[in-house]
């Protein structure tokens, strides 16, 4: 069933309301949809944080923003690299010195089907270690300033955590013996939507008042592909893009800043495109598979990733 809550034409950026002394953090901001969320969210005022790798990519962005908004718009970054640990930790209390409220922290950036295993530098497997155990330290230690605004986490997850095992591979979580790159992909992105659901769950029994969503892009053109695929899988999308089954990385936008600032939103829901495939189309809810809040596994794995990286939650 489609959702028509927005209309007929789904979530858009003209439903956003004025954004001025609201402040958005977001990783991965500067290409993809990650770029084109700040845009959408400094175009109604707002002040932007974004979080990235690469020095010299962050600066190139922000000038593009600041040539499009002009001098004064209000975005900066935060140099923080998702696989190592120590690089988020740090971040993190470079956010808490220096930003003094967040109104909404997006976990936009990941990588994507890396052809061949891949280790990040505490040891885990490359993209389990980005796209889950990175942003599971990084709301953790910025959990506190979130909530002392009510604000919100928004997790953005892939219509390919459907593509793998469909749980969690426990007793080889590095998938040493059967590493194939979109498995090991569905694997981290299902793991970034169970925190997210574990996490509403620890919420609401500790009384906090922190929203946390889970949305998807859907099919987009952004350069996720193109920067960690294997050269096949890069060929493919790229003829994909030609096609009326990829939007713009604008519209893959849609779902992450409608998460960041929409109100009314169901927590266990999937937001995104809801037109072929949920590929493309309107951006409303979509369709959430049980096993990715199957509470066995989700609360294991909580207590996996505190043991992994060395970070114990408050709640």
């Amino acid at each position: 069933m489609v959702d028509t809550t927005f209309g007929a034409n789904g979530w858009t950026p003209e439903q956003m309301t004025d954004q001025k002394g609201k402040t958005f953090l977001i990783t991965g901001a500067n290409a993809g949809a990650g770029f084109q969320a700040t845009r959408l969210l400094l175009s109604k005022g707002a002040k932007v944080v974004m979080l990235n790798r690469s020095r010299e990519k962050s600066k190139r962005a922000i000038e593009a923003l600041k040539d499009e908004f002009g001098a004064k718009a209000d975005v900066s970054f935060v140099q923080m690299d998702l696989a190592e640990l120590a690089s988020v930790r740090a971040a993190a209390q470079e956010v808490l010195d220096t930003v003094p409220q967040i109104d909404a922290l997006i976990c936009n950036a990941a990588i994507a089907q890396v052809p061949v295993q891949k280790m990040t530098v505490d040891g885990f497997e490359s993209q389990l270690g980005t796209n889950h155990y990175g942003h599971f330290v990084l709301c953790g230690m910025l959990f506190e300033r979130i909530e002392e605004t009510h604000g919100r986490i928004v997790v953005v997850a892939s219509l390919g955590y459907k593509m793998g095992i469909r749980t969690i591979q426990f007793d080889d979580m590095n998938w040493d013996k059967n590493y194939s790159a979109n498995p090991v992909y569905s694997q981290s992105k299902l793991a970034q939507m169970m925190f997210a659901y574990e996490l509403q769950d620890r919420i609401q029994a500790a009384g906090k008042n922190v929203e946390v969503l889970v949305c998807h892009p859907g099919s987009s053109a952004t350069s996720l592909i193109s920067t960690s695929g294997g050269l096949l899988t890069r060929i493919v999308f790229k003829l994909m893009t030609l096609s009326p089954m990829v939007q713009s990385a604008e519209k893959g936008a849609y779902p992450e800043v409608m998460c960041a600032t929409q109100g009314g939103l169901d927590a266990r829901a999937l937001y995104g495109p809801t037109g072929r495939m949920e590929w493309v189309g309107p951006v409303g809810k979509g369709t959430l598979e049980p096993y990715a809040y199957d509470k066995a596994v989700i609360v294991k794995l909580w207590e996996r990733s505190e043991v992994d990286t060395g970070f114990t939650w408050t709640l």
